[in-house]
């Protein structure tokens, strides 16, 4: 066919259903018929997956054989996205057929594909990369032409999409003329997107000028609207979750008077099941209309719940970001964030499970859990509306990922044979963005670790995982394979216990970590309901239902995201409009958005005790209490960067004069208190906020090592060093954290030129204390000069800083108390002459 024939029947299907395809719908089936590559970015609910899924049925060819792979980076949204794609094959495709392969395919289904793999394929990450582990790999994989990489901004910035990069790298040498394209809705930095998954060779490029890649973006006019739950009484202070209890009733309100459901989203998952407990307290006649969705239930709850969602059988679910990506909710009305959103992607993913579907209108309503999440608000929805995306990057040369493919690679088969030829394979690594620049001598050091374990390892068989037999590189060992095949994969997280019935039946999954604190009879609140821990049998909490009224809700690892450098800036730029001149008391700005006037007695009650904080200039606040000194810092370069930047400024305090340092962080400011009084002013702030040698400061003011042997727990896994366990017999959390905390003590005294250590630490100060936005961060502050102001009481905001660093140290009863004296004090304050803050231009550091 030629490509304009190709498409016809593409138009003709969706005439017969009285549809005219959009512009960039059209746009790429042409580019896809033509044989090019890209990325399309359009709008939640435009018709993305019907735009590339017609492009790939153009390129059909006769035979049997797999053709196309989809690949999603949620299992959850395989079985949906499988829906959608059969709908147009009895017309289009009647031959084919869309499989499955995911963790939760079943046996008998795995073992029809292993005999003939179907015409296309939805599928993961990790099980296209088990694909390649297969003996056949080549022969099976070698007839795909289109690969469609679904939510492709979830995969890039992590090393799931360093996965897909080396899996692409693998097909196209294949394939050479492989078609790879990418769907996204929220990405900032899209022409790199593009690049990091198609490459260098997407097809035709008919101009020289002309990046190879079609970039397509479908712009409709759809309806978005951002606005936010007022409480009845913010007050002049607030700290984190300080509203969470006046907003019960609100957010039950609006549930209620709304005729389709209710997204109820928060950002982790004890969040989740506390608000869940919140609105059947209220509305107890709802038990049954109201249900919770997160990672950790069970996969039969999870399904019930999805179920229940498309039906339209549900007033309201409470949900974390398992209900964030792809899935099709079409009678979901409208939904709720509580708290911040952290970032301005995550807020648009979110709106967009609203209205899901062209022409329908999407809604978030923005939930505040404490007072400054009000101006956060009125900034959210000025960047999101104008387009204000975050950027994503990918990792780059992450080696125990490549490692790991090394391994894969070896294991599996090639058009040449078993197994790969180191040469031909490095180049093949090379065609992957993400390993552009890989020098050999790092590749060479991959491929020696994975032959006999490094420096230290020789002596051990189980890590000689390669051998070079007849001139390639193969696993000759069996059980290694097995090992290998069974964790292939990059998510590492904390090692999972199932809860289950004393008498039996699965609830879901939960953190070990969590598990091992509580004693028998404890109570903890879980999927909804309040169990009791009854005792621990083979990786198994066992529970019964509890008698008692309260329980403690698990925290789950990674509870704590950093707001994004986007909506920060942004945040400092609605307090820019508000902020009067001088110390006045007044604020003469823009608050016509209902967030700031919402605001306006904590934002009232900031600038008469201190200032508002403000871009051109640097706030720091200093306090004495029986504590020490406080010194409170507001940067906004997100909780991140501030807790480098708390632990090297205390660090560099301490140089001059021996201190005794605690410290507190959250995404606007830092504490910083002192034992003894802290010498701070505009004449060695210069020095306190020069970038200078950053590494080796940061290094030195921080438990690198504790930071690093953690993060090397999550290199060890994924480079295949530590074991998880055997189907039905996993190792436990502490199993694991002993064998990669030997591993590192032992690379760390035998083999120091390891290079999975390098990586451990350059992990630490890119991805955990952003070590790039703190040096910019460091090079702005000290650009600015100093509103120095001495407070008389805590100011709105620092109060939650100090709240923050409080919980970690008293009991609720000693807290509340504390936290009432705080406020005594803060109110009495506010009564009193307003500070007067002395303002110093700083001198230039030479």
């Amino acid at each position: 066919m030629t490509p304009p024939d190709a498409i016809a029947p593409a138009h003709a299907w969706f005439a017969a259903r009285g549809w005219q395809p959009h512009a960039f719908q059209a746009e790429v089936w042409q580019a896809m018929a033509a044989g090019e590559s890209g990325l399309l970015h359009a709008t939640t609910g435009s018709g993305k997956t019907f735009a590339v899924w017609m492009g790939a049925l153009a390129r059909q060819r006769a035979g049997a054989g797999l053709q196309v792979l989809w690949l999603t980076p949620m299992r959850a949204l395989a079985a949906d996205t499988a829906r959608a794609l059969q709908q147009p094959l009895p017309e289009l495709a009647p031959r084919w057929s869309v499989g499955l392969r995911t963790g939760d395919t079943g046996s008998a289904e795995r073992a029809r594909q292993d005999r003939t793999l179907p015409p296309a394929l939805v599928t993961t990450p990790e099980s296209l990369t088990l694909l390649l582990t297969r003996e056949r790999a080549a022969a099976e994989l070698g007839g795909v032409h289109t690969v469609i990489v679904d939510e492709w901004h979830e995969l890039l910035g992590s090393k799931r999409g360093v996965q897909v990069q080396l899996a692409l790298a693998r097909l196209k040498r294949w394939h050479p003329g492989l078609v790879v394209w990418g769907l996204s809705a929220t990405l900032g930095n899209l022409a790199e997107a593009m690049h990091t998954l198609v490459g260098d060779d997407a097809g035709p490029a008919p101009g020289a000028a002309r990046p190879r890649g079609r970039l397509v973006q479908g712009r409709l006019d759809k309806t978005l609207r951002i606005d936010t739950l007022i409480p009845p009484d913010p007050g002049r202070f607030s700290w984190g979750g300080h509203l969470g209890a006046q907003m019960q009733q609100p957010v039950v309100d609006q549930i209620a008077r709304s005729t389709g459901t209710t997204l109820v989203f928060t950002n982790v998952r004890s969040q989740a099941e506390i608000w869940y407990q919140l609105l059947l307290q209220a509305r107890p006649d709802w038990a049954g209309l109201v249900a919770l969705h997160h990672g950790s239930l069970d996969k039969g709850v999870r399904e019930w719940v999805e179920l229940g969602l498309k039906q339209g059988r549900l007033k309201a679910v409470v949900a974390t970001s398992s209900l964030d990506l792809g899935v099709d909710f079409l009678p979901v009305e409208r939904v709720l964030q509580i708290g911040s959103a952290k970032g301005v992607a995550r807020l648009l993913q979110r709106a967009g499970r609203s209205g899901h579907a062209p022409g329908r209108p999407s809604r978030v309503t923005l939930v505040p859990t404490n007072t400054l999440e009000l101006v956060e608000a009125a900034a959210a929805r000025r960047v999101a509306l104008a387009g204000q995306v975050e950027s994503r990057h990918s990792p780059q040369q992450p080696l125990d990922v490549l490692v790991q493919h090394l391994v894969t690679v070896a294991l599996g088969g090639d058009i040449d044979g078993p197994g790969f030829d180191a040469d031909a394979l490095f180049d093949e690594v090379r065609r992957a963005p993400a390993y552009a620049a890989l020098p050999r001598e790092a590749f060479d050091w991959a491929l020696r670790f994975c032959e006999r374990g490094g420096d230290s390892l020789t002596a051990y068989p189980d890590y000689h995982r390669i051998a070079l037999v007849d001139g390639r590189w193969r696993v000759p060992d069996r059980a290694i394979g097995r090992r290998h095949r069974l964790q292939i994969g990059t998510i590492v997280s904390d090692a999972a216990m199932k809860v289950a019935w004393v008498s039996g039946g699965t609830l879901g999954t939960i953190e070990e970590s969590f598990i091992a604190r509580l004693s028998k009879g404890d109570c903890f609140v879980f999927g909804g309901r309040l169990l009791e821990y009854v005792r621990t049998h083979e990786m198994t909490a066992q529970v019964r239902k509890a008698t008692k009224p309260k329980g403690v809700v698990p925290a789950w690892a990674g509870s704590k995201m950093p707001l994004s450098s986007e909506l920060a800036d942004a945040m400092q730029a609605v307090l820019d409009h508000v902020a009067a001149g001088g110390a006045v008391p007044q604020l003469q700005g823009d608050l016509s958005d209902p967030e700031l006037q919402a605001a306006l007695p904590m934002l009232q009650a900031q600038a008469r005790l201190s200032r508002i904080p403000v871009r051109q200039r640097l706030l720091v606040e200093r306090y004495t209490s029986r504590e020490g000194q406080h010194l409170f810092l507001y940067p906004f370069a997100g909780r991140n960067v501030h807790i480098g930047l708390a632990q090297l400024l205390a660090w560099r305090l301490s140089r001059s004069q021996p201190n005794t340092f605690s410290l507190s962080v959250n995404d606007l400011g830092l504490e910083i208190v002192a034992a003894r009084p802290l010498p701070f002013d505009d004449t060695i702030a210069p020095a306190l906020f020069a970038p200078g040698d950053l590494l080796a400061d940061v290094l030195a003011s921080l438990n690198s090592g504790e930071l690093a042997q953690r993060r090397f727990r999550e290199i060890a896994r994924v480079a295949g060093l530590v074991f998880g366990g055997y189907p039905g017999a996993p190792r436990s959390l502490r199993q694991l954290q002993a064998s990669s905390s030997l591993f590192y003590e032992v690379f760390r005294k035998y083999d120091a030129g390891n290079r999975l250590l390098a990586q451990a630490e350059s992990e630490v100060l890119a991805q955990e204390l952003e070590l790039q936005r703190l040096r910019a961060t460091l090079q702005r502050l000290a650009a600015l000069p100093l509103d120095l102001v001495e407070l008389k009481a805590p100011s709105p905001f620092a109060l939650p800083l100090m709240v923050e660093r409080l919980r970690e140290q008293l009991t609720t009863e000693k807290l509340e108390d504390r936290l009432a004296r705080l406020l005594a004090e803060a109110e009495a304050a506010l009564d009193a002459p307003p500070a007067v803050p002395r303002k110093r231009r700083r001198r230039t550091a030479t």
